[in-house]
């Protein structure tokens, strides 16, 4: 993330200061020394490490209101991304945000369905689920659900979870502890609610504190599941279905959040029009 907002900044001629994220510093603090080593000037690129909650906030507050500072680009939680805009209006800044997402992942019966669940794979076990973009709502039409779901439970059922250094591993952990206890409340409520585990469900405990196994969940309740209607970190697949296309859109769109969506279908004009919906 921080690559992608110093590199532009960089390359405009302008100089920078990054905040990490309090749960990954070390990844800043190597980005910043390779930096110096690769050439870039001495404060160009500058970085501020700080704790979290009022360490944090505080760090935020001096980017929004410092008159030298002419441009903030955020990335994180909705909740945070309004107070930062409010705080920048006094010095109108320029402001970018990228904030949070619940992503559909809508599947038509005519689509490639090796294709569709390959991507599944790819788009909602990348890093354990926790990337803005990845696929959190998976809609199928009904009539190719159980075809879908035998596959993609099959691929599902081959991601090996460990630590990223051991070979052979496909999935690795969660930040935190606090992560994984928050995904599975999420899953044990929509199985409350009647969803039914086909794969997953819970903390894989024997690797550490902050692993969870890759989860596959059926007959989720938009509307009533936290596992649907919040996004989710995490690597759990939430399947409900749909009989029309119409009725696929209005679920999707039944959320305050945009940033991405993935449509599956060989219809070109299907295409188009789901995508402009």
């Amino acid at each position: 993330m921080i690559t992608r907002k110093v590199g532009p900044a960089l390359a405009a001629g302008c100089t920078t200061v990054v905040k990490p994220s309090e749960l990954t510093p070390l990844s800043a603090i190597a980005a910043q020394t390779l930096a110096l080593r690769a050439g870039i000037p001495e404060g160009v690129f500058q970085l501020v490490t700080a704790g979290g909650g009022e360490d944090s906030s505080e760090v935020g507050k001096e980017f929004c209101e410092n008159p030298i500072v002419k441009k903030i680009s955020f990335t994180g939680s909705t909740t945070v991304g309004k107070i930062l805009l409010k705080q920048s209006s006094d010095t109108v800044k320029r402001v970018s945000l990228e904030l949070g997402g619940n992503a559909p992942f809508i599947v038509f019966a005519d689509a490639d369905l090796e294709l569709a669940v390959q991507s599944a794979i790819h788009s909602k076990f990348r890093n354990a689920g926790q990337t803005c973009v990845c696929a959190d709502r998976f809609l199928v039409e009904a009539s190719i659900e159980e075809e879908f779901v035998h596959r993609l439970h099959d691929a599902i059922a081959h991601i090996k979870v460990g630590n990223g250094l051991t070979e052979g591993t496909t999935m690795g952990p969660l930040i935190t502890a606090s992560a994984v206890e928050n995904v599975h409340r999420k899953v044990e409520e929509a199985i409350e609610n009647g969803a039914e585990c086909l794969e997953g469900g819970h903390p894989v405990k024997e690797l550490g504190p902050n692993f969870y196994a890759p989860t596959l969940l059926v007959n989720v309740k938009p509307g009533k599941d936290r596992i649907w209607d919040t996004e989710t970190f995490g690597p759990v697949v939430a399947i409900c279905t749909f009989q029309t296309e119409h009725e696929a859109i209005s679920i999707a769109n039944d959320t305050l959040t945009g940033l991405a969506s993935y449509v599956f279908t060989q219809d070109l004009s299907r295409i188009f029009r789901v995508t402009s919906r």
